[in-house]
C-alpha cells in the first residue's frame, strides 16, 4: 500500500505559489492542511483505496474444497462384503499462474484508486485557495466601501458648510447622503455574502460553518509571472489514471487468458465395507480408498474470447477517453494563462485609472478652497474612484484564482 502521507508531501507543494507574502502564506497553508485532515472526499478516496488494496487477501485463494457423504440404503454387495457409506474429498487447483495473474489484477486496480487520491487533493486544495480568495475580495471591498462612506461624511460636512454660505444647495447635501446610503445597503449585502462563502470554506475543512476566518489584509499581484511548464501536464494524475487504468484492463486479459487454461482437481473416494458375517477369507471387510485426478477443460465456453475481445474495445475506449481530457485540461490550461494575463493588464489599467481619479479628487478639494465646488463632479468622481477600486480588488482575486488553475495542471 502507498504511503498517503507521501501523496500529501507532494500535492501541498501546489499552495507554496499561492501567497506571495510571506507573513500571510502560512495561514492559507495551515487551513489546506486542516482540510487534508479532515475533509470527507479525501476520507472517502483513501478508504476506497484501502478496500482496493484489501481485495489482494480476498483473490489470494483456491477453490473451496469438496466434501461428499453418502449412505447406501441398498447395501450393494461385493465380493468382500456389503457397501454401507462412501465419503468423498476432492481440491480444483487453478492453472499454473492464475492466482498470481488475480492478485496483479486487483493491485492496478487499486493503483487507480491511488491517483483518485491524489485528484481529490488537488481539487482539495485548489478549492479551499479559491473560496479564500473570494473571502479576500468581499473583505477588500467591504473595507473600501468603508473608506468611501467617510470620505462621502467628509464631502457631506463640507456640503453643509457651503450650504451656509449660500455656494451649494440642500440637494447636494441630500445627493451625497443618498449615495452614503447606497454604500451602507451594498457594505450590509457584501457582509451577508460574506458569511455565505464562509460556510463554503468552513464546510470544506469539515468543521462548524460559524468559525471565523482569518483572512490576509492585502494581496498585489506580482511583478513577474512564475514559469510555467506546459509539458507537466502530460504527467498529470487526471491523465495517469487512464493509464493505471489501460494497464488493468491488459491484467485483466493476462487474468483471462490462465482462466480459460484447465483445472486440475485431486481428492479421494473412502467406501466402508462390512464384513461378510460366518466367512473367512483374505480382505474380508477390507474398506475402499481410491485415489482420484481430475481435469476441467472449457471445451464449449465461449465466454473467454467474448472477454478478450471487450477487454480490446475497452483499451481503446480508455485511449480515446484520455484524449478527449487532455484536450480539455490543454484548453483550460491555456485559458488560465490567458485569463491571468488578461488580469494583470486589468489591474495595471485600473491602477493607472485610480491614481489620476484621485488627482480629480485633489482638484476638487483645491477648487473647494477658492469657493467653486461643484457637488455634482465631486460624486462622479467618487463614484469612479469607487468603481476603479473595486475592480483592482475583482483583477488582483481572478489573478490569484487562475494561478490555482494553473497549479492544480501543471505542480
Amino acid at each position: 500500500m502507498k504511503n498517503i502521507g507521501e501523496i500529501f508531501r507532494k500535492v501541498f507543494i501546489l499552495c507554496s505559489l499561492f501567497f506571495f507574502l510571506k507573513g500571510n502564506a502560512q495561514e492559507l497553508q495551515s487551513y489546506i492542511e486542516q482540510a487534508m485532515e479532515n475533509n470527507p472526499t479525501i476520507q472517502k478516496f483513501e478508504l476506497q483505496y484501502n478496500i482496493a488494496s484489501e481485495k489482494m487477501n480476498e483473490v489470494n485463494t483456491i477453490p473451496n474444497t469438496e466434501f461428499g457423504a453418502g449412505y447406501f440404503v441398498s447395501e450393494p454387495e461385493t465380493r468382500t462384503g456389503a457397501q454401507r457409506f462412501k465419503i468423498s474429498v476432492k481440491q480444483m487447483l487453478p492453472w499454473f499462474g492464475t492466482i498470481s495473474s488475480r492478485e496483479n489484477y486487483v493491485s492496478s486496480m487499486a493503483d487507480a484508486k491511488y491517483e483518485d487520491i491524489v485528484i481529490a487533493k488537488r481539487k482539495l486544495i485548489t478549492s479551499v485557495s479559491q473560496s479564500y480568495y473570494n473571502l479576500y475580495e468581499n473583505k477588500a471591498k467591504q473595507k473600501v466601501l468603508e473608506q468611501n462612506i467617510k470620505l462621502l461624511k467628509t464631502y457631506e460636512k463640507l456640503a453643509l458648510t457651503s450650504v451656509e454660505v449660500g455656494k451649494a444647495s440642500a440637494v447636494d447635501v441630500l445627493r451625497l447622503q443618498m449615495r452614503q446610503n447606497e454604500m451602507a445597503e451594498l457594505l450590509s449585502v457584501l457582509n451577508q455574502q460574506f458569511l455565505t462563502e464562509q460556510t463554503t470554506f468552513n464546510k470544506l475543512l469539515n468543521r462548524d460553518k460559524t468559525v471565523t476566518v482569518n483572512v490576509i489584509n492585502e494581496l498585489n499581484i506580482p511583478s513577474e509571472n512564475f514559469e510555467i511548464n506546459v509539458e507537466n501536464l502530460a504527467v498529470h494524475p487526471e491523465l495517469l489514471k487512464y493509464d493505471k487504468i489501460y494497464q488493468s484492463v491488459e491484467k485483466s486479459e493476462l487474468l483471462n487468458q490462465k482462466e480459460n487454461n484447465p483445472m486440475i482437481g485431486f481428492g479421494f473416494d473412502y467406501v466402508n465395507v462390512a464384513e461378510r458375517p460366518n466367512m473367512s477369507f483374505t480382505d474380508n471387510g477390507k474398506d475402499i480408498l481410491m485415489p482420484m485426478v481430475s481435469i476441467s477443460i472449457p471445451i464449449f465456453n465461449n465466454s473467454y474470447k467474448s472477454k478478450t475481445r471487450q477487454n480490446q474495445l475497452q483499451q481503446q475506449e480508455i485511449l480515446a477517453q484520455k484524449q478527449e481530457r487532455k484536450n480539455r485540461l490543454e484548453t483550460i490550461l491555456d485559458q488560465a494563462i490567458n485569463n491571468r494575463i488578461s488580469s494583470r493588464i486589468s489591474y495595471r489599467t485600473q491602477t493607472k485609472n485610480l491614481k489620476q481619479a484621485k488627482n480629480a479628487e485633489e482638484v476638487l478639494i483645491k477648487s473647494y478652497e477658492t469657493g467653486t465646488i461643484d457637488f455634482n463632479d465631486v460624486l462622479d468622481i467618487q463614484e469612479l474612484q469607487l468603481k476603479f477600486e473595486m475592480n483592482q480588488i475583482k483583477s488582483i482575486k481572478n489573478y490569484y484564482l487562475q494561478t490555482t488553475i494553473i497549479n492544480y495542471l501543471i505542480q
